[in-house]
C-alpha cells in the first residue's frame, strides 16, 4: 500500500499541488492546513477532497477557536498578519471542520502500526521536538505503535528513538531545514521514505502580495520561503 503523508501546508496551494497524488492509495495530513500562506481556503478544500486521515494542527485550532497558535514571537507576528485570510476564505462550516479534527490517530499499514500526530504524543499541538533521539525515546515510551509520524517543526527527519522509529515528513508549504522545496513522506509496502519536490515559489509570493498581507510580513515570509530557514525571519 502506498500512503502519502503531508504536514504543515500553511495555505501554500502551489506547493501542495506540486506533489503528485495519482499513485497513492491514501493521503494522511498531519495538520496545519492554514496560517501564513495566501490560499488557506483552497488548501482546506483540497485536503477534504483527497485526504483519508486529517489531524488538527495548532494553526487549525487557532483559526477555529480564536486562540493564539502558540508560535515563537516572530512567527506569532506573521500568523497574526495573515490570520484574516483564513477568516475571509473559509466558510463557517469549514472553520468548524478544522475545530473538530482529531489530534492523533493510529493506523496499521502493511503490518506496521503507526501513530500519527501533529506535534508529539504528549502534547499533540504545541511541543517542538527536533531530531533528538533521547527526547523522542522518553516522549514515546509506552506508545502502542512501531513508528511515530509527527510534523510541526517543519524539519524533515527520520530517527531511531529507543524501541521506535520517529519520522517527520517536513513541511509542504514552509520548510525550515534549509531546503525550500515542498517536503513530504511516503509509506510504500512497509518502507517509509522522505520526498521533496520543487514548486512555483514565485506564484506563492505573488499571491501573498495580492492578498492584502502587510508588506513587512510578505518580506519576512518571502525570505523564509526562499531560504527554507527560520532564522531568516527577523
Amino acid at each position: 500500500m502506498r500512503v502519502l503523508v503531508l504536514s504543515d501546508i500553511h495555505g501554500n496551494l502551489a506547493a501542495l499541488e506540486a506533489i503528485p497524488i495519482d499513485s497513492y492509495d491514501a493521503v494522511v495530513c498531519l495538520g496545519d492546513l492554514v496560517g501564513y500562506g495566501p490560499q488557506p481556503g483552497a488548501v482546506v478544500r483540497w485536503i477534504r477532497e483527497h485526504a483519508t486521515l486529517v489531524l488538527q494542527g495548532n494553526h487549525d485550532r487557532a483559526l477555529a477557536d480564536g486562540v493564539a497558535p502558540g508560535c515563537r514571537a516572530q512567527f506569532e507576528r506573521l500568523a497574526q498578519a495573515t490570520a484574516f485570510l483564513g477568516r475571509q476564505q473559509l466558510s463557517p462550516e469549514e472553520i468548524a471542520y478544522l475545530g473538530a479534527l482529531p489530534r492523533c490517530a493510529t493506523r496499521s499499514f502493511d503490518g506496521i502500526r503507526y501513530l500519527f500526530v501533529h506535534a508529539t504524543p504528549g502534547d499533540p499541538l504545541y511541543r517542538y521536538l527536533g531530531p533528538e533521539p533521547q527526547q523522542w525515546a522518553r516522549e514515546t515510551a509506552g506508545i502502542d505503535a512501531d513508528v511515530v509520524v509527527a510534523g510541526h517543526t517543519h524539519i524533515q527527519f527520520d530517527i531511531e528513538a529507543g524501541a521506535r522509529r520517529v519520522v517527520n515528513p517536513g513541511s509542504v508549504g514552509q520548510p525550515k531545514d534549509g531546503d525550500p522545496r515542498a517536503a513530504f513522506a511516503v509509506l510504500d509496502d512497509g518502507e517509509l521514505r522522505a520526498g521533496r519536490v520543487n514548486y512555483p515559489l514565485d506564484e506563492t509570493i505573488g499571491s501573498l502580495k495580492g492578498a492584502g498581507v502587510p508588506p513587512d510580513a510578505v518580506t519576512a515570509l518571502e525570505r523564509l520561503l526562499r531560504s527554507g530557514r527560520a532564522e531568516h525571519v527577523a
